[in-house]
């Protein structure tokens, strides 16, 4: 997930300061995407340092740090389509880290290859089902955009995918195929 088309994108609707981004990601995004705290303020030095958002302001509340207001300039707006369409034209390949693991796999006991791979399908049920009530909750926020669902459905599409693979893995693992 590209940081840079995120910040872009919410600086796109109205300038905004890193924690309110940071609130955003946490509150409306936070089950699809993996945005560090930390990576946010670095990607805004970078955007600004490229000309694509701004620091139109800075806040400060009582004793707290003050706050800078950042807003994404004409470029920005540019560089934001340019990304956008990218993400959509591209297609991407992912790479599971789990598959090197898979790969070794035999240089595990047979006994602890068990008791991983059913720790792991264990812990993707408990995600799956984490998922799935919170889909529920925040759907029903009226400031979570309608494609949020499409957002869920897509990840739960892909956890239900894996599981199922998982659980054949663990079978052939049970019968002495692997």
């Amino acid at each position: 997930m590209s940081t840079r088309l995120v910040l872009l994108g919410l600086l796109k609707e109205k300038p905004l300061h890193g924690y309110e981004i940071k609130h955003i990601i946490e509150s409306h995004m936070g089950d699809w995407t993996n945005i560090a705290f930390g990576s946010i303020y670095f990607a805004l030095r970078k955007l600004t340092e490229e000309n694509l958002v701004e620091e139109v302001s800075s806040e400060q509340r009582g004793n707290r740090p003050s706050r800078r207001v950042y807003c994404i300039t004409e470029e920005g707006r540019n560089e934001f389509m340019v990304l956008l369409e990218e993400l959509w034209a591209v297609p991407v390949r992912d790479y599971f880290p789990l598959d090197v693991g898979l790969f070794f796999m035999n240089q595990l006991p047979r006994e602890k290859r068990i008791s991983l791979i059913a720790g792991r399908i264990e812990g993707l049920r408990q995600t799956l089902k984490h998922l799935e009530e919170h889909r529920e909750s925040t759907l029903a926020n009226p400031l979570v955009p309608p494609v949020s669902d499409a957002i869920f459905s897509h990840t739960l599409y892909h956890l239900r995918a894996e599981l199922a693979w998982l659980e054949g893995v663990e079978k052939s693992i049970l019968e002495g195929q692997y």
